[in-house]
């Protein structure tokens, strides 16, 4: 296969080890790598130590070794890059895309009350706005992004969907912001209601998720994001913070969950147990549960690396585009 310019990544948060929904999302973001020909990195994302146990990264990265799935270049830690956050947020106030935030939980949970807003299970709780003008005597806890203001921005600069930016892969219509989703396909959301002005540095000076995560995609060339289908509401998040600090957007595929018997997402939060990786036997059935729910088949006898090898085509197939068809010129021959 042809050498390409695709670059994809696995970031993991090492809070616990790999369970069967992790690696389904580790195998589905390393096969679309190998299928398009492209580059796979590995990024372990421990920006929130309280939650990191000691040595959880390097579990994680053992057992991606042992189910075979080797990272291209040395494997990135967040941790050691908040230099490249801190410039970032210093672009966005310096821009006005980001304002210091006040607010406890109760202070929010207060206003949203207030405001008549009826929490609903594993909803959003939208910022309602309490610091927007200004933090009226409190002490400064966090910064936020300006969301309410700069999608408002590009409503206003954009007649129409084309205006944005041409190599900007969203719109804004109807105070909604419309993205393609290479498997769910066409979706929208008016982050501005939905989510509100969304925290990049929390109260306790740790960098916020959206943040780090679109630093460290432009920052690793990362040209497609493949990930549980749990995060494609955070994407659009993603995408504003992208074009507000002049950033590439990358493709994005959302992948389905591996959900408990009860229906709720199989997680670390919940006690998913971790994959078995001890011997090869172990980790080869453990690859291949995932292969299975990713539609993938398999051959009984079959290694780990040979098992790789006979996915590859099988993704190729289902997810790489193909290129269109050149015109053939009149007298049967191409130029």
């Amino acid at each position: 296969m042809k050498p390409s310019a695709y670059v994809g990544r696995f970031a993991p948060s090492p809070t616990g080890p790999l369970h069967a929904g992790s690696l389904v999302a580790a195998l589905a973001s390393w096969l679309d790598a190998r299928a398009h020909g492209g580059r796979w990195l590995v990024r372990i994302e421990d920006i929130d130590p309280p939650r990191c146990p000691p040595g959880m990264g390097e579990e994680i990265l053992r057992q991606l070794l042992a189910c075979g799935l080797v990272p291209d270049d040395p494997p990135e830690w967040q941790s050691a890059r908040h230099p490249l956050y801190a410039q970032a947020l210093a672009q966005l106030q310096a821009g006005g895309w980001a304002y210091a935030c006040g607010c406890t939980r109760r202070d929010m949970e207060a206003a949203l009350t207030a405001l008549g807003h009826v929490h609903e299970r594993h909803g959003e709780r939208p910022y309602p706005g309490t610091c927007r003008d200004g933090l009226h005597g409190k002490a400064a806890r966090s910064w936020r992004f300006h969301t309410v203001r700069y999608q408002k921005i590009l409503v206003e600069t954009a007649a129409n969907a084309d205006q944005i930016g041409a190599a900007t892969p969203f719109f804004i219509a109807n105070q909604q912001l419309h993205w393609h989703d290479r498997l769910l396909g066409d979706l929208r959301q008016d982050v501005a209601s939905t989510v509100g002005d969304f925290l990049v540095q929390r109260a306790d000076g740790l960098w916020a998720y959206q943040l780090a995560v679109v630093v460290d995609d432009a920052e690793q060339g990362i040209t497609d994001v493949v990930r549980g289908a749990d995060l494609a509401d955070n994407t659009p998040r993603q995408m504003l913070l992208q074009h507000a600090l002049g950033l590439p957007t990358p493709r994005y595929m959302h992948t389905p969950l591996v959900l408990q018997a009860d229906g709720e997402k199989l997680s670390k939060q919940y006690g998913a147990p971790s994959i078995a990786t001890g011997n090869e036997a172990q980790a080869l059935a453990a690859l291949q549960q995932a292969g299975r729910f990713l539609g993938l088949e398999s051959h009984v006898g079959q290694s780990i690396g040979q098992t790789l090898e006979h996915w590859v085509p099988q993704w190729a197939a289902r997810h790489v585009e193909k290129p269109a068809p050149q015109p053939v010129p009149q007298d049967g021959l191409r130029a």
